[in-house]
């Protein structure tokens, strides 16, 4: 193989930019134990220290790099644009003199690298892309451009083609790896758009579209570092497995204090788990609720049903009905959430009681003496119970009275029925739904956190909003959940990524108006679209093509860039075999071939334990999606999960169990087909269901509203 004529001076270079990048680690550290925070001094003197820690701890995170490659490539801009050259890589490196070495990607500067091509080379002569491990450079790849361009053949349109087949082909670890080395121009025009308002990312499988995501969500803290450094960047993710999945992509782009979280770590601390049937959770998913949840808590402000009276001295004192009626429309008019009239409430019935006495009475004083009589607690808890979210709902869905007239003329009453359950012992022994937790969230903000007791209390008075919140998957969102994502946006700036063609839940989407028209609204929302898959070979996109044409005829698949590649394999269980046994022929076939690659077998939800059974009992070591995450190199994965994940090779057991369970099955079916990175298998029991044939006619290619 032909060794590069500059690679012996490139590697001296990225050595050099190294050897710079460990004395600014060392000074850091230097700096950080200067600054150690102690308890001597003023308070203002601890609070500059702990300023400068903070800030330093923060920059030695940015400067360990661990396993990543530092510098992955060069730019040579032509000799009448400066004839500048730069260097790209993870973050900036200066030498000892303040002179850059390494030029951070998300900078100005930096953006031909990624955008250029031969009819826009944006002032470049020359872009390089350096193959590497660790510090070593194994490669070296030039694109020329100008009238030194030559004919890039194979990949044309593609910056740094062989760079980038070379990352398709890694092995996945189980972890979802950046790309900032091989962002491709329609990726970067994504990630380095405008902070403001909505921008939704409709992208196929394969395409890119979470870790483009990602890496705008890092540019967007280097660009507008303030204010976004203090207003935080949220990002949402459908569950912990897809979080687990992700986490090192910005802590490996020096971005480690980005909060990612699921919907559940939203709201105050309460058990969830598991999903609800498809038609309850559409019922808790839709916009009704609002009104619903609004009239749950309108119903526990209620006058009296009789009078308070209560002995004090020699005399009674008393609450009339009128009088109960009168504190309640008052502090209905006077306060939005509900906790926060409780107050008002007591100082008007402890003034009430005051004016009912014969001889005169300090309310203040009055109503420390009977605040705990236990019939003036029972009255105020009749009239303006304080409540938590879990409480509300408890209570509500304990109750199909509470439920009937909470819904009213909104929800017919049978299916109101649907969210009734037994009430609990306690509200802390509930564990709550996915799909209750919009609705806790909602009950939240109408109830309000409760009042406090003594000055210095600890409360999360207020909700956290987030200056940019990036939401992956959102086709499979309901409008409760959209509206609580809305709730915490500070100022409408968002990313929302997902795929119409992958919209599986119980609210799955048509469009994305269906999406936008749920979403902060404050500029019109910009919508891009990723039409290349990079991640998935042809032949594999070619099969799932076809599912693809049943499950959303107006889309078409992403153009692969991967052309080879073996043919899916479909296997039939033979007569006098089992599809367990199928399963685990399939399974080894699989490692055999990928090696140190990982390998998911995806099933419907009902196969999980006969999937997993089969392959212990054949003495092949594997996980469980639910249970370990990825973390085996032979993973069990429930369909209902597997999307947003990429693995080496898959296993796809018995697609008409998938389309029969799956409340969007050809959907379903065609997020399992598009999983894999090399390798594809189908295992099938019965007959191949019809959507493996192309229907006519072919799609048009285009998602409404795109």
């Amino acid at each position: 193989m032909t060794v590069h004529p500059d690679l012996t001076a490139e590697q001296a270079y990225i050595d050099r930019a190294y050897e710079c990048l460990e004395d600014a680690r060392t000074t850091a550290s230097r700096l950080k134990g200067m600054v150690e925070v102690g308890v001597g001094g003023t308070e203002q003197a601890r609070f500059e220290r702990e300023v400068i820690f903070d800030t330093v701890a923060h920059r030695l995170t940015q400067l360990h790099l661990g396993d990543a490659a530092l510098c992955f490539g060069r730019i040579d801009r032509d000799p009448d644009e400066g004839g500048e050259t730069f260097y790209i890589g993870r973050l900036a490196v200066s030498d000892d003199q303040q002179e850059p070495l390494v030029i951070d990607w998300r900078a100005p500067v930096a953006e031909p690298f990624y955008r250029a091509t031969g009819r826009q080379a944006m002032g470049l002569a020359r872009r390089r892309h350096f193959a590497t491990r660790g510090r070593q450079v194994l490669g070296i790849e030039d694109e020329l451009f100008g009238e030194h361009a030559l004919d890039l053949g194979e990949g044309a349109g593609l910056q740094g083609h062989g760079a980038l087949i070379a990352a398709l082909e890694t092995a996945r670890s189980g972890r979802l790896g950046d790309i900032v080395a091989t962002i491709q121009g329609e990726q970067d025009e994504i990630i380095r758009a405008p902070l403001p308002g909505v921008l939704v990312v409709q992208g196929g499988p394969g395409t890119g579209k979470t870790v483009v995501a990602l890496h705008r969500a890092a540019y967007l803290l280097y660009t507008h570092r303030f204010p976004l450094e203090d207003q935080g960047v949220l990002v949402v993710g459908p569950n912990r497995i897809f979080l687990a999945y992700i986490e090192q992509v910005l802590p490996s782009l020096g971005e480690a204090g980005v909060e990612l979280a699921v919907l559940a770590d939203l709201i105050d601390p309460v058990s969830v788990r598991g999903r609800d049937h498809e038609d309850v959770a559409r019922l808790k998913g839709d916009e009704v609720m609002i009104k619903v949840l609004a009239k749950a808590v309108r119903d526990r402000k209620r006058p009296l049903r009789s009078a308070l009276r209560i002995g004090h001295g020699l005399q009674h004192l008393v609450l009339t009905v009128d009088d109960s009626e009168w504190i309640v429309r008052e502090a209905r008019r006077r306060y939005h959430t509900h906790n926060a009239g409780r107050r008002y409430v007591e100082r008007e019935v402890a003034r009430v009681l005051a004016d009912s006495s014969r001889t005169p009475l300090d309310p203040t004083e009055l109503w420390r003496q009977i605040r705990r009589h236990p019939d003036v607690f029972a009255a105020l808890e009749s009239m303006w119970p304080v409540l938590t979210p879990a409480q509300l709902l408890h209570d509500l869905y304990g109750s199909k009275p509470l439920l009937h007239m909470a819904a009213g003329r909104l929800v017919p009453t049978q299916r109101m029925d649907l969210l009734h359950r037994p009430r609990g012992e306690t509200v802390d022994q509930v564990v709550w739904t996915q799909d209750d937790v919009p609705l806790l969230d909602e009950a939240r903000a109408l109830l309000g956190p409760k009042p406090r007791r003594r000055r210095g209390d600890e409360h999360d008075d207020e909700i956290r909003t987030y200056g940019h919140i990036v939401v992956d998957e959102a086709q499979d969102l309901s409008p409760m959940q959209l509206r609580m994502l809305t709730r915490r946006s500070l100022n409408g700036s968002m990313t929302v990524v997902g795929d119409i063609a992958q919209s599986t839940g119980a609210w799955a989407h048509a469009d994305w108006n269906e999406i936008l028209a749920l979403l902060p609204d404050r500029r019109e929302a910009r919508r891009e679209e990723l039409t290349v898959g990079y991640r998935i070979p042809e032949p594999n996109m070619a099969l799932a093509a076809k599912v693809l044409a049943h499950a959303a005829p107006d889309l078409a698949p992403p153009r692969s860039v991967r052309q080879g590649g073996r043919p899916p394999r479909i296997t039939a269980v033979a007569p006098g075999s089992t599809l367990a046994s199928t399963v685990v022929d399939a399974v080894r076939a699989e490692l055999a071939i990928v090696g140190t690659g990982n390998v998911a077998v995806i099933c419907p939800g009902s196969l999980v334990t006969m999937c997993a059974e089969a392959l212990t009992a054949a003495g092949v070591e594997h996980g469980v999606a639910t249970e370990r995450g990825l973390s085996h190199q032979v993973t069990v994965v429930p369909v209902g999960i597997v999307k947003g994940l990429e693995l080496d090779a898959t296993v796809v057991v018995d697609p008409a169990g998938i389309l029969d369970e799956e409340a969007q099955g050809t959907r379903a079916l065609y997020v399992a087909l598009t999983r894999a990175t090399k390798h594809l298998s189908v295992v099938h029991a019965g007959p191949l269901p019809d959507v493996f044939d192309p229907p006519m006619p072919e799609p048009s290619g285009r998602l409404p509203g795109f």
